[in-house]
């Protein structure tokens, strides 16, 4: 399926901000908030990827894949901890290049492979998998439940998916929806809730955690280290971006502290 306009918009931003999180502020801003510096582009903390280091059970021997790696947070992170071998995939290609460079810069002790590809298209054969992890990736996408489809294709029975999502709230007002839709990642609007898709997709949820006041304190530090950090953000994002990124942390808090929001982690397993 071809990308439509507002999905190539949002890959031109994906291109540029894998760029821009490489530079010193920003790198140490994400040390200060996530407690990593890979250059990230999501809100998984080092404390929520030792979490999914332990629902997805793995170890040496098991084989992960993690979609939407980008600079390879966390996918290269659990392979580090835990010693399996990692396939990370994304698309576009500068998150990967990224990801590459530190993997040989971490020699993990698990192998690693990357490959640019299409989360609702993976081209790897059935069961190639042991664990599947993405972190605040669906919420940018508009197949959701063609990527927990392709996830399922390619995991084994039995195997273990985890992932962290920003939603929108079911069943808001249409003015409220709105208020959400400004402050949230793009295409986080949901028709169904996840655990519905999960099942379509013909995954068995063993764990739903809210993470919705943890990603509100997180949202605040992040305003707070920005804040702290204006000249040098000023001077990487220009005057109108800077300003932009801190009208959505405001918007967001917002969202959040009035339950517009949602953070979420789920674990399941392949039935």
């Amino acid at each position: 399926m071809s990308p439509n306009d507002d999905e190539l918009a949002l890959k031109a931003r994906f291109i540029r901000n894998r760029s821009l999180a490489q530079t010193p502020v920003r790198l140490a801003i994400e040390r200060r908030v996530c407690g990593c510096d890979y250059g990230g582009t999501s809100w998984t903390t080092a404390h929520e990827a030792k979490q999914v280091a332990e629902l997805l059970q793995l170890g040496r021997g098991k084989r992960l894949l993690d979609i939407g790696a980008g600079s390879g947070w966390p996918g290269l992170y659990l392979g580090a901890e835990t010693g399996c071998d990692v396939v990370l995939t994304d698309m576009p290609e500068i998150g990967l290049q990224i990801a590459a460079a530190r993997a040989e810069a971490d020699a993990n002790s698990g192998d690693c492979w990357i490959a640019a590809a299409d989360g609702a298209a993976l081209p790897f054969v059935n069961g190639s998998f042991d664990a599947v992890s993405h972190s605040d990736v669906l919420c940018c996408l508009t197949s959701k439940q063609g990527v927990l489809n392709s996830c399922r294709r390619v995991t084994r029975t039995g195997g273990r998916m985890a992932f962290t999502v920003i939603s929108i709230s079911l069943g808001l007002s249409a003015a409220n929806h709105e208020r959400a839709d400004a402050a949230a990642p793009p295409f986080a609007g949901i028709e169904a809730s996840y655990p519905n898709m999960l099942e379509q997709a013909s995954w068995n949820v063993t764990h739903h955690i809210d993470l919705t006041a943890d990603f509100l304190e997180l949202t605040r530090l992040m305003m707070s280290e920005e804040e702290s950090h204006a000249g040098e953000l000023r001077d990487l994002h220009g005057e109108a971006g800077f300003t932009a990124r801190f009208t959505k942390h405001g918007l967001r808090i917002q969202a959040l502290e009035e339950g517009l929001l949602r953070r979420e982690l789920f674990a399941a397993t392949a039935a």
